[in-house]
């Protein structure tokens, strides 16, 4: 094994953390003996996904403390379901493992999900998880609209998560007759005029590419407004999404179609401390100007059968820990100066 670390438990510190979460992504699995991704470059290993999922889940169960939640990052199964008219088995197989985790799992939605199924089925599916929810009182502009998959929730006092869809702008899973697939395929074609519409070759700005998405005005609205909730509130903001916004912890390719407009939005706020994202299979860091740490995970499906690829993130008054298992690295995400809670 190569994962060697220190199991369950925190990294060892002078004061408890106020709690935990877990976080994982693009698990990606399908009952296919192991293949390689769209350039034949990088080995994935399918069936062996489900395992590892099983193992980060036997992990979490088993912590003294368990976490309050469980972030899955999106694409926890692969497009190739589809062409085997295997998507419902596959996506039964995963929500049984997750079934059998102690604690609440938020489930993000990734262009996989979108191979697999429409954005109505996925709506009705167990991978909406929008009822765990924390709506705020006398704040309906805080309420997220039907038209995007997005919530927010408190794991913690003073500590809130949103869960954005990056794929609210998308020509995957919306059906091709209607005005919101003719606006996004309009969006992609003026910055995209490749035949093959998944191919970043040439493009200025290689982001606008179909298995990507973006974020509504609506959705960014939206945003800005529990964002101002949480700076009133003097909360702690953590937003997840499948889709990386920052360039310097991301492949270039792997960003959302119009990030900066999401980073325009968190970087009018002070309370935003972290961004989780998958996608990229590689993981990435970096922290951006305004002290926001924008984590990628790296991949469960690119993971070798004797490693591994979740976390834990540990978190203090005035920082988060993640502590990495298998290919994912440890990291330290120190709060912005005069952001740390009170203590």
């Amino acid at each position: 094994m190569d994962d060697a670390k220190p199991s369950p438990g925190p990294p060892s510190e002078t004061s408890e953390p106020l709690f935990s979460f877990g976080v994982i992504a693009d698990v990606q699995y399908a009952d296919l003996e192991d293949g390689y991704n769209f350039q034949g470059s990088r080995r994935r290993h399918y069936r062996h996904s489900l395992v590892h999922l099983r193992g980060a889940i036997e992990h979490w169960n088993a912590a003294g403390s368990p976490p309050r939640c469980v972030l899955q990052l999106g694409d926890v199964i692969d497009g190739y379901n589809a062409q085997h008219d295997a998507s419902e088995e596959a996506l039964g197989l995963v929500l049984d493992a997750f079934q059998t985790l102690s604690v609440p799992v938020h489930h993000a939605w990734g262009n996989h999900e979108f191979y697999n199924f429409s954005r109505d089925y996925l709506t009705r599916s167990k991978l909406n998880t929008k009822f765990l929810e924390d709506r705020i009182v006398r704040h309906p502009e805080t309420v997220p609209s039907e038209n995007y998959y997005a919530y927010h929730f408190v794991p913690f006092p003073q500590f809130r998560f949103i869960l954005l869809d990056a794929y609210d702008l998308s020509v995957l899973g919306v059906d091709e007759s209607s005005a919101k697939y003719q606006q996004c395929l309009e969006i992609l074609k003026a910055h995209n005029p490749n035949a093959e519409l998944n191919s970043p070759e040439g493009l200025v700005e290689p982001q606008y590419v179909q298995f990507n998405g973006g974020f509504s005005q609506e959705q960014l609205n939206w945003l800005n407004e529990v964002l101002t909730f949480s700076d009133t509130n003097q909360e702690k903001v953590v937003i997840v999404s499948h889709v990386p916004i920052y360039p310097e912890a991301s492949d270039s390719v792997c960003l959302a179609w119009n990030y900066r407009d999401a980073l325009a939005v968190i970087w009018s706020h002070e309370c935003v401390v972290c961004f989780f994202a998958g996608h990229t299979h590689d993981g990435g860091y970096s922290e951006d100007p305004c002290g926001v740490h924008h984590i990628n995970l790296e991949g469960v499906i690119e993971t070798a059968p004797d490693s591994q690829a979740f976390g834990t993130v540990y978190v203090y008054p005035d920082k988060m820990l993640l502590k990495g298992r298998g290919r994912v690295p440890d990291r330290t995400m120190n709060y912005k100066a005069g952001n740390a809670f009170p203590v």
